[in-house]
């Protein structure tokens, strides 16, 4: 069930707030004027959440390159890697 507080409490009650956020995984939505006007989480849960995107935004394009047929063997693609870490 999605935590949901009014904007006044960004201001009376930070601290609960920042709390929530850290100990909370998921957004905390808050309201102006009883209608819904942002969703706020912490630094960590942001990061969690934009590395997912960017991995599944690499798997996407991984896919539609191996339907395109651009791909080469495994061994190729670690010998690079080791060049590059060198």
């Amino acid at each position: 069930m999605p935590i949901i507080r009014p904007s006044a409490d960004l201001r009376n009650s930070y601290n609960e707030i920042s709390d929530l956020c850290h100990n909370y995984s998921e957004p905390i939505f808050i309201t102006k004027n009883g209608k819904g006007d942002l969703a706020i989480m912490s630094i960590e849960a942001y990061e969690k959440l934009d590395g997912k995107f960017e991995l599944y935004k690499n798997l996407y394009e991984g896919l539609v390159a191996e339907k395109e047929g651009r791909y080469r063997p495994f061994s190729d693609a670690i010998k690079d890697i080791k060049e590059l870490t060198k």
